[in-house]
C-alpha cells in the first residue's frame, strides 16, 4: 500500500501542502505505545545542518507535546483534502484532546501498524515523512512582532518549534 521513495523526488509545494490542507502530526508515545494524531498548518520544510528536515509548531498544552516530551520521533502525513470527510477528520484531530479519546478512531482513521516501534501514520496517508528531532525550542515572546503576538497570541499559549530529520519518505501506492 506504501513504498519508500526519496525527499529529493518529491514534487509537491509545502506551502500548499502545509498551510492550506494541513497535515497530521502523528507520535507515539514510548509507555504505551499508543499514537495520538494532531493537526497542523503551521510548518515548513528545507536543509539545516546538510539534513532534509521539517519544522513544526507544538503548543505546550496539547497532549502531543507532552508524547513528544518523551520520544525523539513523529511523523507528518499528508491527505487528499478533497476526499469525502477528510477536512472533518483532521479538523477533529486539531480540536479534540488525545488525552480524553482516541482520536484516529473518532476520526475514521484506519492505522498502519507502527514502523520501527516509533513512526505511526494512517492508511488514508498519500505522503508522510518519518521525522527525528534533532531540535526543540520554546518561543521566546520577546522577540514576537508585536502585531502576530496580539493576534496570534491572545492568551500568551506560546508554540515550542520542532526541527527534525526527514529519516524516511513513504508514500500511497499507485493503483
Amino acid at each position: 500500500m506504501f513504498e519508500k521513495i526519496t525527499a529529493e523526488t518529491l514534487s509537491m509545494n509545502p506551502f500548499t501542502k502545509l498551510g492550506k490542507d494541513w497535515a497530521l502530526v502523528t507520535a507515539v508515545d514510548p509507555d504505551t505505545g499508543k499514537s495520538n494524531p494532531m493537526t497542523v498548518s503551521w510548518g515548513g520544510m528545507g536543509v539545516l545542518w546538510g539534513k532534509n528536515v521539517v519544522t513544526v509548531y507544538i503548543r505546550p498544552q496539547r497532549y502531543t507535546h507532552t508524547i513528544l516530551d518523551k520520544t525523539d520521533s513523529f511523523t507528518l502525513s499528508f491527505y487528499d483534502m478533497e476526499q469525502s470527510g477528510m477536512r472533518e477528520a483532521l479538523s477533529l484531530c486539531g480540536k479534540k484532546s488525545g488525552r480524553d479519546m482516541d482520536k484516529a478512531e473518532a476520526a475514521g482513521l484506519h492505522p498502519v501498524p507502527v514502523q520501527d516501534g516509533k513512526f505511526a501514520w494512517y492508511e488514508e496517508s498519500e505522503l508522510v515523512f518519518c521525522c527525528k528531532i534533532l531540535y526543540r525550542s520554546a518561543f521566546d515572546p520577546e522577540k514576537i512582532p508585536a502585531d502576530i503576538d496580539a493576534s496570534c497570541y491572545p492568551g500568551k499559549d506560546y508554540h515550542d518549534v520542532y526541527i527534525a530529520e526527514i529519516v524516511q519518505v513513504v508514500k500511497k501506492k499507485d493503483e
